[in-house]
């Protein structure tokens, strides 16, 4: 049921004019992710629909019928294709393109992996006439993300080695391949967890297929590249932002409230991005006062440290400062670090949500509204600017050093801005 409920709030249903036929696609469902297609008999379904059998085989003709009816008319891949369409142009990254879309969809296959299994151990029992739909769905599901991809690249003015609707085709095969092992084998050792998973994924893709680079005459040959292609290559620019703005956005927040506060403080303050932020526990802090650490969960395990200075300002000491205040305020046992308003954890799209409110109407030097994605790479280029090298960013960020390179390139260009401004001041 907790499945069902967590289903129901991202699939968009479209048979609002037939209630009959919404309340037999809405049992299916809670059915199928409940206890999976094959254990899901049409008489259960009829039961918790309040109809009878013969209106189910009138409205879908058999269960395999009201199956293919569950996945087209709650459309889990085309929802999120068109929402991801509108969401193009606020970014021309395609590092973040990819791992948007690419959480997005592993998030919802998640929510159903009864449906997952069950289709992959039915599909040689559909009727001919079922697998052909179900594939023109999720042809149709492709376009709507390969327009998103086309879109980002078109902003970005990449090069990709291949078009934007098989880059969509080869990446949804990977993560339905993902899905299906998942959630039908336990103890294999292909990947640590999800976000591993994702990281190389999108490495992959980013080092085989996409090149911010114009096409060389060995490209055109099927050469090898010399340079490989890193993410941040692909982005082209480290979209550090400004003091003053940043301050700005620690501001707001402690007028929301101390979560908020929170929240910001850590994204400034530690360098670690948004789905390693949602999994922190309150265990994961530690604190005296020589030190403030995070211990990170997600991706490479390590620890990371919460600064008490942020962009030239202080925000509190070691043991007392926005995250201390925060913990100490809270009366629930909930294990999260941080928590929405019904007392579960907080999700990234919430992160992501609040990060907008708070950042509403605010925008970069090049005049674009800013990203939760910058909060980690101002970090960086801060704890670059301090002295930290290369070498224990590494370890820090859990990045190698190619990522790196265009971060110590983007501190050392603001190093030496500061350096000129200090001479003048002197003269």
């Amino acid at each position: 049921m907790e499945n069902y409920a967590s289903i129901t709030c991202i699939l968009l249903m479209s048979s609002q004019s037939n209630p009959t036929r919404q309340r037999l696609i809405n049992a299916a469902l809670e059915l199928f992710a409940s206890q999976g297609v094959t254990e899901t008999t049409t008489k259960q379904i009829a039961e918790l629909a309040s109809v009878n059998e013969v209106t189910l085989f009138r409205h879908f003709g058999n269960k395999h019928g009201l199956l293919l009816a569950v996945m087209q008319e709650a459309a889990v891949f085309t929802n999120l294709g068109q929402t991801l369409v509108q969401q193009a142009n606020n970014t021309s990254s395609i590092y973040q393109a990819l791992k948007e879309y690419a959480t997005a969809c592993l998030q919802a296959l998640e929510g159903v992996p009864q449906v997952v299994r069950s289709v992959v151990g039915e599909a040689g029992q559909y009727p001919s006439e079922n697998r052909e739909a179900l594939g023109r769905g999720f042809t149709q599901a492709n376009r709507y993300v390969a327009e998103y991809f086309q879109t980002v690249i078109d902003r970005g003015q990449l090069h990709t080695h291949l078009s934007a609707e098989k880059l969509a085709s080869l990446l949804n095969g990977m993560l339905l391949g993902y899905a299906v092992i998942e959630f039908t084998s336990e103890f294999h050792e292909l990947w640590q967890d999800r976000h591993d998973f994702l990281e190389n994924l999108i490495t992959l893709f980013l080092h085989g297929a996409v090149s911010a680079l114009p096409e060389t005459t060995a490209d055109a040959l099927g050469l090898v590249r010399q340079t490989p292609v890193t993410t941040e290559t692909v982005t082209e620019k480290v979209g550090d932002l400004p003091t003053n703005l940043v301050n700005l956005i620690l501001q707001r927040a402690k007028k929301q409230g101390l979560q908020e506060y929170a929240l910001m403080y850590v994204l400034f303050g530690s360098g670690l991005n948004p789905l390693e932020i949602i999994c922190l526990e309150r265990s994961h802090h530690i604190s005296d006062s020589t030190q403030q650490l995070l211990q990170v969960t997600q991706g490479l395990v390590r620890q990371v440290p919460l600064n008490q200075w942020i962009m030239g300002k202080r925000y509190g000491t070691y043991t007392r400062n926005p995250l201390t205040q925060w913990l100490k305020s809270r009366k629930d046992s909930q294990s999260a670090l941080f928590v929405h308003k019904n007392g579960q954890p907080l999700t990234e799209t919430e992160l992501k949500q609040q990060w907008q409110e708070l950042t509403s109407e605010l925008l970069t030097p090049p005049g674009r509204p800013p990203t939760i994605e910058q909060a980690q790479q101002t970090w960086c280029v801060e704890m670059l600017m301090r002295g930290m090298n290369i070498e224990d960013m590494c370890i820090l960020t859990g990045w190698d050093e190619t990522r790196l390179q265009p971060y110590a390139r983007r501190a050392r260009e603001k190093a030496a801005l500061e350096q000129a401004i200090r001479l003048d001041r002197k003269i």
